[in-house]
């Protein structure tokens, strides 16, 4: 038997008191409520318009230099077959397609990439982690190499066409190193007491190189304002510890690990 049903009249007048009791609760706690008026757009004002625009940059950052590795191969693309301290030696030969100085390393770190085999101890090459950076489908290899007055050379090396090449170079005095979704970010110390920079790197196609997109200098964590009780600032994450020389296990997965501790 079918399910009884109620004359179309009825359905009709029932949906009309419906109708009304959402409206009239409009205005009861919990509905909508105006955030008051917007704040008006203002153009960008620009300064000095007689000004003629630079034409070459003031100093070479070192962003988009790249350098094919020499003497290294890379079976089906996995950088994760290749030994770490064989690339760092194999780099120390490389040839940078521009020379803006920042690929150089300090004599002695160089001694010591190459007796990393007779005195490991002392090897500053750094355990290696994984991540595509380039959004290939393919993980990137970056290091860490151990430089004096406690500064850190980072380098990241792409697979490409059966060989390597080192698309990121770059070293700083870093509290620590960190990946994040494709980007690789490094924070170091600021002079100003209580803040820190941070500059991410991201990779850019048609430069075919990782370049800083972002650099800033924000407070560091520990002097940042205190959430009120029960509330979590939106846009923030957890501070990573400040491991100074790889990147922070918050923020890797299984695959991003360095190898030797998975």
């Amino acid at each position: 038997m079918r399910p009884h049903r109620a004359p179309a009249a009825t359905r009709t007048a029932a949906s009309a008191v419906a109708a009304l009791t959402l409206l009239s609760g409009c205005g009861t706690a919990g509905g909508l409520k105006s955030a008051g008026d917007a704040p008006s757009a203002v153009e960008p004002k620009g300064l000095w318009p007689e000004l003629p625009p630079a034409s070459s940059a003031p100093y070479d950052y070192g962003e988009g230099e790249t350098a094919r590795i020499p003497g290294i191969r890379v079976t089906g693309g996995d950088v994760r077959r290749l030994d770490p301290v064989t690339v760092a030696q194999a780099g120390l030969k490389a040839k940078t397609d521009r020379d803006s100085g920042l690929d150089e390393l300090p004599d002695s770190t160089v001694r010591q990439i190459e007796a990393c085999r007779t005195a490991p101890d002392d090897c500053p090459v750094l355990p290696p982690y994984y991540r595509d950076l380039t959004g290939d489908g393919r993980d990137e290899l970056v290091l860490g190499i151990r430089m004096p007055d406690q500064q850190l050379a980072v380098r990241v090396y792409m697979p490409d066409g059966g060989g390597l090449t080192r698309i990121m170079s770059t070293y700083d005095a870093v509290i620590s190193v960190e990946l994040a979704g494709r980007d690789l970010i490094m924070r170091a110390p600021s002079v100003i007491p209580g803040y820190e920079y941070r500059t991410a790197w991201s990779w850019d196609d048609r430069q075919r190189a990782m370049l800083p997109t972002r650099d800033e200098i924000l407070r560091t964590p520990e002097h940042r304002k205190a959430p009120r009780p029960g509330r979590t600032p939106t846009g923030t994450s957890a501070p990573t510890p400040s491991a100074g020389t790889t990147a922070s296990p918050g923020t890797s997965t299984p695959s991003d690990s360095a190898a030797g501790t998975r």
